[in-house]
């Protein structure tokens, strides 16, 4: 396809947001980004609604191609602009294993995510109900024990390669292990892995800075 203009609409803080940015990093894609979404508003906008109706970043817009759904927009970028690229492999087989865990960050990390993030990060310290973020986060680290289990026997989420499994769940994971207030339980194979991603420029760049 010829080359058109990337551009991603969405607020460098959002989680799904930097998710997209880190995979346009490791395909070495130049885009534009425009903040949207909670305090730039923009969402509930017509325009905006016309091109995303569920009022959510990001948006990708590419010439007159427009797509919503972080995962979704991965996907599209490594089949648009990525072909042979080892983060979304070529065979079948390999490339469903990836996809089920970009569908784990949706179906089981994203709902006890949320909760824990949104009651420290994103609640003033004295709305805080410390006791219910805690039981949150109970629930949470039982999702992460999956991911800690698998990483004791393998370097990355889908072996020893890295791929949109490791963009996907690794944003979500600087979340979980970054949050201060709770109690969590050593899980020292996510604690390595997540290490390593910090080495990665996307990941530097776009998931490492501070939590807003």
């Amino acid at each position: 396809m010829p080359d058109q203009k990337i551009t991603i609409w969405g607020r460098a803080n959002s989680v799904n947001v930097q998710k997209v940015l880190w995979c346009l990093t490791e395909l070495g894609l130049a885009y534009e980004r425009i903040d949207a979404g909670m305090q730039y508003g923009k969402t509930r906008e017509a325009d905006y609604l016309a091109m995303n109706p569920n009022a959510r970043i990001p948006t990708l817009v590419e010439g007159d191609f427009v797509l919503w759904e972080s995962n979704s927009i991965m996907r599209y970028l490594c089949l648009a602009h990525g072909r042979g690229t080892p983060i979304y492999p070529e065979a079948v087989r390999l490339r469903t294993s990836v996809d089920r865990w970009l569908d784990w960050t949706l179906s089981a990390v994203q709902p006890v995510d949320r909760p824990v993030f949104w009651g420290i990060v994103r609640t003033a310290p004295a709305e805080r109900d410390m006791i219910k973020v805690q039981r949150d986060a109970d629930a949470a680290a039982e999702v992460w024990a999956i991911a800690d289990r698998l990483l004791a026997t393998r370097r990355f989420i889908e072996g020893e390669q890295f791929t949109l499994a490791d963009i996907a769940i690794g944003s979500y994971a600087r979340r979980w292990l970054g949050v201060e207030g709770i109690t969590r339980p050593a899980q020292p194979h996510l604690t390595r892995w997540l290490a390593e991603l910090g080495k990665r420029p996307g990941f530097a760049q776009f998931v490492a800075p501070p939590m807003s």
